[in-house]
């Protein structure tokens, strides 16, 4: 690996890893990040097991990989294997065990698994269910569960989950339910505490209604309940004094195309092509992060974790965090950056979403790789047609210049260098026809200060970027 990818990067985890709907936890000086397990070519959400990474809290940009922590075949209501590991969770019990909270997803049903350190081998537990035995989900007037996230408190766990698609009228909302400590059994039923689309007309939350993803923490002594909004691609939160009622919207803490942020581009110009986002927050050496993911090879199936820093607001909430190629700590390293570190990707012809059957349209670049699933090779932006752009945040430049770009493909034209994407261009590569990969060298001198830097392809044919060098 690059010694440049010890400096923190988004992707965070190596670029052949696709973890996302990720859950980060602190526990005893290292952050474990819990999330669902996409493949590269996947052709359905999740359909990997359950691993586990983690980093010294103090080494963010060095990741160790803990292995396989749960197995499809593990839950004995797969014994088919139909049902993929959607969005996990993890809690400590009152027992000082770990217990990982899921649904499967051709059920929608909660199940548990449970381990006696955080990225051991988990067990089969059990399923949340009523005193009665009846699972949660099943007893008539049960809404269908997903994606539980958790948090323990004392003998009690609250649980919240939820799934409210647009246009579907039938769902409500958010749900909190309050488990017991045996961590299974239900002794508060489900209330909704965000509601869904239909029903937040009106509402504070009209127009950022809950669609799924819920995450729950704490901060400051208040509940912050972080959600995918109808929006799809956002990952907002509203607070409460309580776990279970009163939560009042507060608003956007990332979006994975960047909608919002008007400090490099229009509020309403997409930075990146997204989609479904997932994720939550947490406080490391007193600054807070927000984890989310970024959709890769051109589909929603293979998604990758990324984070970034959070601004607090004096009134104790969070501004929106702009979307970046590190984390939000500038890169200071000289080196090779492998392109498929882009947090910008777009055209002259404004595209927003991944349609969810997957995008295989030619006219747009995505960051993709070669091999197979699970091949540990560097990934790559592919199909940069004319006006296509590939932007990098940030570099703390002093005398900095561009001396490489590495290429390949049927194009021809000029690889031109900005730091801002619509910015007066700095110089340019030759790009000629070439089936191999090679390094075009040249010198593009960069302004001092902490810069962006955006590759633009302007030609015929269609381009494949694996990196620059950055001296």
């Amino acid at each position: 690996m690059d010694n440049v990818l010890r400096q923190i990067t988004n992707p965070y985890l190596p670029s052949w890893e696709y973890i996302p709907d990720g859950e980060p936890y602190i526990f005893d000086g290292r952050v474990y990040v819990y999330g669902s397990h996409d493949k590269f070519g996947g052709d359905v959400y999740c359909m990997g097991d359950y691993v586990c990474w983690s980093a010294d809290v103090g080494d963010l940009g060095n990741w160790r990989y803990e292995g396989v922590i749960y197995t499809k075949s593990d839950d004995p209501e797969n014994g088919d294997l139909q049902g993929n590991l959607y969005a996990p969770d993890v809690t400590v019990g009152p027992d000082g065990r770990y217990y990982l909270y899921y649904v499967l997803s051709n059920l929608g049903i909660v199940s548990v698994a449970v381990c006696d350190e955080p990225a051991g081998r988990y067990e089969f537990y059990g399923y949340v269910h009523y005193s009665d035995g009846t699972r949660l989900g099943e007893r008539e007037g049960d809404e269908p569960q997903f994606d539980p996230g958790v948090i323990t408190e004392g003998d009690f766990t609250y649980m919240y989950t939820g799934f409210c698609a647009i246009p579907e009228k039938t769902r409500h909302g958010a749900m909190c339910t309050c488990l017991g400590p045996d961590m299974l059994t239900i002794v508060k039923d489900p209330v909704f505490i965000v509601p869904a689309t239909h029903n937040s007309i009106g509402t504070a939350y009209e127009g950022h209604a809950f669609f799924e993803a819920p995450s729950i923490r704490k901060k400051d002594g208040k509940y912050f309940f972080i959600y995918s909004s109808q929006v799809c691609r956002e990952l907002c939160y509203a607070t409460s004094e309580s776990p279970d009622r009163d939560f009042e919207y507060r608003g956007v803490l990332v979006d994975n195309g960047d909608i919002g942020i008007d400090t490099y581009k229009r509020a309403d110009m997409p930075g990146c092509y997204c989609a479904n986002n997932h994720g939550s927050i947490i406080r490391i050496n007193d600054e807070w992060y927000i984890f989310y993911h970024r959709h890769t090879n051109g589909t929603n199936y293979s998604r990758q974790g990324c984070f970034e820093k959070l601004k607090e607001r004096e009134d104790g909430g969070f501004y929106q965090s702009m979307i970046t190629s590190c984390g939000s700590v500038a890169f200071t390293q000289k080196g090779f950056y492998p392109a498929y570190l882009a947090c910008n990707l777009f055209t002259d012809e404004e595209k927003l979403d991944v349609p969810w059957q997957g995008w295989m349209d030619d006219r747009f670049p995505k960051i993709t790789q070669e091999g197979r699933d699970g091949d540990e090779v560097n990934g790559y932006v592919c199909n940069m047609t004319d006006g296509a752009r590939a932007g990098f945040k940030y570099f703390k430049c002093t005398g900095a210049k561009i001396t490489s770009v590495r290429t390949k493909g049927y194009a021809k034209g000029e690889l031109e260098v900005r730091i801002k994407w619509d910015g007066s261009c700095l110089g340019s590569y030759p790009i000629d026809y070439a089936n191999v990969w090679h390094d075009i060298k040249k010198e593009v001198m960069i302004p001092d200060g902490i810069n962006d830097l955006y590759f633009t392809f302007r030609g015929e044919g269609h381009l494949q970027f694996a990196g620059f060098t950055f001296e």
